[in-house]
């Protein structure tokens, strides 16, 4: 028995193979090479793959994938945080949109209505290709990749009332256009109700019951149904199946089995989603671009200004930072998938011709063909068309210019930057905040913080922050591109002060110590480092061995990244059993209270070197042999490793 669309699965995904392996060699996108494939061995091509419409069905499927597991990666109350981008960004952007491209099409010599069906069309940006492009860099939770998400759950939503207005543009309307608006928004808080429902109790159970069976197959199996049944219950009541599956997604993304369920999907998604790039790409007709070629370039270019222009200028206006209007715009240039769908409703009521048709679908092609170098080019181009922007920032006071001295300077207040705020505060050490999230610092400065509104990619921002007089930079921003950035700036201002960076890999820590870190806190090493802390805890290993097995830990992960620098990077490496540490004396250590340092050989016993004391909040380094330390002053020691953590965590050993 022959299963047609088994053969032009297995003609396409070899077909990509080739194409894809070529397309690595030549360092170019692998959704580049997807699209390649269809044009050339599709329909208009060589002709190997002819089954369009079986194709786009495994299409259809590849992005419900992809938007589930979108969901999955956030929640509802970070769904809430994105409404300014959502209504104020979609709305915006949508509406310009298609007023502009409304326009071209009425100067092109179209007619009102279906000029407006065009510039329905060309609102519409690439879901699988930008959320794909932005998840594998890592930038979905950075502001652009927030505001970016955001326009794109607009877009979801407003094509399903674009697909109810075409009929009434073309005239062929059935019953009251209000009345059927009101019957969708009803259709909307009704599924608000059931993703509040199931978010809160259906699904956390049924997973919980599900996960005690222990059965990997029966997770994956109940995480599959969960999502195409969502997605099919929004699409029965006339909303699209991908804003079915983000909500899917986001029902079980408040839940403990989140993580699982998104390593179980991914396979899926990227079999999926290769079968939606080959069918974009097999629409295009090369016939057609060969006799219009000029044309169909022009109007790409067009498009392109036109979107990117809006787009930026919107993101702008809602209070954003140049620079993440501009990465926004260069990600939602192109047209989307869903412009697919809403053509072939127009096409059903002629509301576009095929002469029309043919040159949108040239267009849509080739804008998703350049979105991905237009991303990864993106970081660059933005760091030249923004480097002499100086931002307006509040002045410091007088008071303020004097205190920023020795000052920690926090970089990003997200989660770890706002705990490092407190630990700061509670230590009473000055420290001031950048962030380049407008809500983020106003919601801080109402909480009376330090923090200032500015990108840390530019001088002036280190500069108004007083870079020069800092003792400590920490750099958490979510953004790799941006945190090497910060780090290389704040170093090529400043030799003195002492750079944290987070990170997420050993590969881009080694970047970082090159670029000028002094201290990398990689998120791969310190979460091995916690689950295996906890694991042999529970074995009842001793507490200083399980501490000596973290210390090795790191010290392996560091000299992977050391050798890649001379001594002048730092000689603390090169002593890796020597510590410094600071210690209170908070207790009464019998055998140093009452003595000094002379009589109380401390450098003999315990193999440290006193460099100093703290008393009343005044540094007195260099204590001499007759200093005798007194109950609550801070000694700043040196000396051997073990030794020190002792002296860390028991003041009694003295």
């Amino acid at each position: 028995m022959e299963i047609p669309l088994l053969k032009e699965a297995v003609t396409i995904l070899g077909l990509s193979v080739l194409v894809i392996y070529l397309f690595q060699k030549l360092k170019l996108p692998t959704i580049l090479g997807f699209l390649a494939t269809g044009i050339i061995f599709g329909p208009s091509g060589f002709g190997l793959a002819s089954a369009s419409h079986e194709i786009e069905m495994l299409s259809e499927i590849g992005v419900v994938l992809l938007l589930f597991i979108i969901g999955l990666e956030f929640s509802l109350n970070d769904l809430m945080k994105l409404r300014k981008a959502v209504l104020g960004g979609g709305t915006g952007q949508v509406l310009l949109t298609i007023a502009s491209m409304g326009g071209v099409a009425l100067l092109w010599g179209l007619g009102m209505e279906s000029a407006l069906f065009i510039g329905f069309l060309f609102s519409l940006s690439s879901t699988a290709i930008v959320l794909k492009l932005i998840q594998e860099r890592g930038e979905i939770r950075t502001p652009y990749g927030r505001m970016a998400l955001g326009i794109l759950i607009f877009q979801d939503i407003i094509v399903v009332p674009m697909m109810l207005v075409t009929p009434i543009l073309a005239g062929a309307g059935e019953g009251n256009p209000w009345v059927q608006l009101g019957i969708l928004l009803v259709k909307f808080l009704a599924v608000g109700l059931c993703l509040f429902l199931g978010t809160t109790y259906a699904v956390p159970f049924l997973l919980r019951e599900i996960a005690r069976t222990r059965s990997r197959e029966l997770f994956l199996l109940s995480v599959v149904v969960i999502c195409f049944a969502v997605a099919f219950g929004t699409s029965s009541l006339g909303l699209s199946l991908a804003l079915g599956a983000f909500l899917a997604g986001l029902t079980i993304s408040g839940s403990p089995y989140s993580h699982q369920a998104t390593s179980l999907i991914i396979p899926f998604r990227e079999l999926f989603t290769s079968f939606f790039f080959v069918s974009v790409g097999m629409l295009l007709e090369l016939n057609f671009f060969a006799h219009h070629v000029l044309e169909v370039l022009g109007l790409t270019v067009l498009v392109m200004t036109v979107k990117f222009g809006l787009i930026t200028a919107v993101v702008r206006l809602l209070g954003y930072p140049l620079k993440v209007a501009l990465n926004t715009g260069f990600a939602l240039f192109q047209v989307g998938e869903f412009a697919f769908i809403l053509s072939k409703t127009g096409q059903d009521y002629a509301l576009i011709g095929g002469v029309e048709y043919q040159y949108f679908l040239n267009v849509s092609v080739f804008t998703m063909a350049l979105t991905p170098f237009a991303i990864m080019a993106a970081p660059g181009i933005i760091k030249k068309l923004v480097a002499n922007k100086l931002p307006d920032l509040p002045e410091l006071s007088e008071e303020e210019e004097e205190e920023l001295k020795d000052h920690l300077i926090i970089i990003g207040y997200g989660l770890n930057g706002q705990q490092m705020a407190k630990v700061a505060k509670k230590a009473g050490i000055r420290y001031v905040v950048a962030d380049l999230n407008p809500e983020s610092i106003r919601k801080a400065q109402a909480l009376g913080e330090p923090a200032h509104f500015g990108d840390a990619t530019q001088a002036f921002i280190l500069e108004h922050l007083r870079v020069f007089k800092a003792r400590v930079a920490v750099v958490a921003v979510s953004d790799d591109h941006a945190t090497e950035s910060i780090v290389a700036q704040i170093r090529e201002m400043c030799n003195s002060v002492h750079i944290i960076a987070r990170c997420k890999s050993l590969t881009q820590a080694a970047r970082l110590r090159s670029l000028g870190a002094s201290d990398v806190v990689a998120e791969e090493v310190e979460s091995s480092v916690e689950i295996s802390v906890r694991s042999l805890a529970q074995y009842l290993v001793p507490p200083d061995l399980i501490r000596n097995y973290a210390d090795m830990v790191r010290s392996n992960a560091d000299r992977r990244i050391r050798p890649l620098f001379g001594r002048e990077a730092g000689l603390i490496g090169h002593f890796p059993n020597v510590k410094i540490g600071s210690l209170k004396l908070d207790l009464d250590p019998h055998q140093l209270t009452g003595h000094n340092l002379g009589s109380s050989n401390i450098r003999e016993r315990l193999e440290v070197t006193v460099l100093g004391y703290w008393r009343a909040s005044i540094w007195n380094p260099h204590p001499p042999a007759s200093y005798v330390p007194e109950r609550g002053d801070i000694l700043l020691v040196f000396g051997n490793s073990e030794r020190v953590n002792t002296l860390l965590e028991s003041e009694n050993s003295l």
